[in-house]
């Protein structure tokens, strides 16, 4: 039997767990609301989706801020590469969606 300030402890520490685990999703998701306006941005004016210099740069700056908060810089590279992974093939469907609707747009359809 689990003494019941363990078990107090342990129900803190996962109250707090579970706190932080539904600001993260928040985050992503605001971040993810941000991303997609670049996406739209750079499909509208026929900019690449993905940006190697702009990735270079934020996983060398995020190394820094793992470093700092005493995080794994390994990690957290591989957490943003996981994210921006994801925003290319967003900006990807996003610009094939616009192309679609360009190439569209000056077609009639008579019914």
């Amino acid at each position: 039997m689990l003494d019941p300030e363990i078990k107090e402890e342990l129900a803190s520490y996962r109250q707090s767990i579970d706190n932080i685990d539904a600001a993260l999703v928040h985050m992503l998701a605001e971040r993810f609301r941000c991303t997609k306006a670049v996406g739209v941005l750079k499909a509208k004016h026929q900019l690449p989706p993905a940006d190697p210099a702009r990735e270079e740069y934020q996983i060398e700056r995020l190394r820094h801020l793992a470093k700092d908060a005493n995080l794994d810089p390994d990690f957290a590279e591989k957490f943003l590469n996981f994210i921006i992974k994801e925003v290319i093939r967003h900006h990807e469907a996003i610009a094939a969606d616009c192309s679609q609707n360009a190439g569209s747009a000056g077609t009639t359809h008579s019914a």
